[in-house]
């Protein structure tokens, strides 16, 4: 029986975990509910606050995992191919973790903290691209296009990039990725 309770429990968190990546990702952290996560994970909400804490413990827990499961699965020329592609929406289970960042810019400490933690993880990344001695600038405006891309195709919606073809702005980005970096032989993806 404690068994049993065991994997409801986990099961419980992990559907927590997931609905409040989807939602964050969808309405950014202010405008997601405790109580819409809990209905979108199907428990009660008092479990969400059994499990986390919080909502503000709950959204760092997801965008620690997030973030940090996207950096260790995918190798480190690929991140940023990889991420553009979930931005774009190549990628049905793409890695939400820049959308939940960007998204969730208020004024809450824990999110704040987050944010700069993973942000430094993805710029740390970036900057093992490159021996070049700017490496830390050139990730930063890496990281920079990749969230302007986002803003200008998700957010404001602004054409020609909010319709453009996917496979074609990854086309015209990933060749200026890789004369950015310098000496990137090849990012996979182009």
């Amino acid at each position: 029986m404690t068994e049993q309770r065991r994997r409801d429990s986990a099961a419980s968190k992990v559907a927590l975990l997931d609905a409040a990546r989807d939602l964050f990702a969808e309405r950014g952290y202010d405008r997601t509910t405790v109580r819409d996560i809990a209905g979108r994970a199907g428990v009660n909400q008092a479990l969400l606050f059994r499990y986390f804490g919080s909502k503000e413990a709950l959204f760092a827990a997801v965008v620690a995992r997030s973030g940090r499961e996207h950096l260790a699965e995918i190798p480190s020329d690929q991140v940023f191919a990889r991420i553009l592609r979930g931005i774009l929406g190549k990628e049905q289970q793409g890695d939400h973790t820049v959308q939940i960042m960007l998204r969730s810019t208020g004024e809450d400490t824990v999110a704040k903290e987050i944010n700069e933690q993973l942000g430094q993880d993805y710029i740390r990344t970036l900057a093992g691209l490159t021996s070049q001695p700017d490496r830390d600038l050139r990730a930063h405006l890496v990281l920079a296009w990749i969230i302007g891309i986002d803003i200008v195709r998700s957010v404001a919606r602004t054409d020609p990039l909010a319709s453009a073809d996917s496979d074609d702005v990854m086309a015209c980005v990933l060749p200026a990725v890789r004369a950015l970096l310098e000496d990137v032989r090849d990012i996979p993806g182009t």
